[in-house]
């Protein structure tokens, strides 16, 4: 499979359009339903490959797109959770800097 290739467990018989934000692999049980005590063995028969880690995120980001940005009618919603990410984002990696400039009081 390269990149751009549809998964190899898509069928477009069976599952008819292809949709990006699908996983079109062999279903588990959501990881809200998992049991503590089953959480270990849940997590032994993800695949932690590169490839399916990089699917993952692919697929996050389609349900995002499907959900805020391909609507007919988007709202505000995507832009400020885009500005508040950025802030996040340039917080974290500044924090080295900012963490100085900190207010103590001396009594």
């Amino acid at each position: 499979m390269a990149i751009g290739d549809y998964p190899a467990e898509y069928n477009p018989k069976v599952h008819g359009p292809y949709d990006p934000a699908r996983f079109y692999g062999k279903a588990d049980a959501p990881f809200g339903q998992v049991k503590l005590g089953d959480l270990g063995a849940w997590f032994g028969r993800r695949d932690k490959n590169p490839r399916a880690i990089a699917g993952v995120f692919s697929r996050a980001f389609w349900r995002w797109q499907h959900k805020y940005m391909q609507p007919k009618r988007t709202g505000i919603a995507p832009f400020f959770q885009v500005i508040v990410g950025g802030m996040v984002f340039f917080y974290t990696i500044n924090y080295g800097k900012l963490k100085h400039h900190r207010n103590y009081k001396y009594h």
